[in-house]
């Protein structure tokens, strides 16, 4: 299965669709045969007449196609051919190597993680431009 984002005039993402991967072809009702290539099944979803004026672009969970992945309301940058993630606060800056958004201060890194969990969470403060420690009740 392929992922495929479709982009308005203003390259916002405003749908993404499951589909069909990239190697396959298929057979069209006229005989024509479909796909075979990323560019090929871009160009037949833009084809569909539900998708008219919209673009379409290949997109992938691991990041592997266009850095991110596209989501409804993310852009797409054609000088970068990228997709580029909803800004979540006014004052984080792009970082152009990952083409993602970094505060203005360094999370913690404080070993927190999946396979060490603990009993907190950090969130970003806007307003004091900080980390906060949100502490998670014990349940009992």
């Amino acid at each position: 299965m392929a992922h495929y984002a479709l982009i308005d005039k203003n390259n916002i993402v405003v749908k993404v669709i499951t589909g069909v991967d990239e190697n396959e072809t298929q057979v069209d009702t006229d005989g024509t045969i479909v796909g075979g290539s990323t560019e090929a099944w871009e160009k037949f979803y833009e084809s569909l007449p539900w998708f008219e004026g919209l673009t379409c672009k290949r997109t992938s969970y691991n990041g592997n196609i266009r850095k991110n992945y596209a989501s409804i309301g993310s852009i797409y940058d054609p000088d970068w051919d990228v997709f580029i993630p909803i800004q979540p606060y006014p004052s984080w800056k792009l970082d152009y190597s990952t083409f993602t958004w970094k505060a203005p201060v360094e999370k913690p890194d404080d070993g927190n993680t999946i396979d060490n969990p603990k009993p907190y969470f950090w969130r970003w403060s806007e307003i004091n431009q900080e980390w906060i420690k949100i502490e998670i009740p014990h349940a009992e």
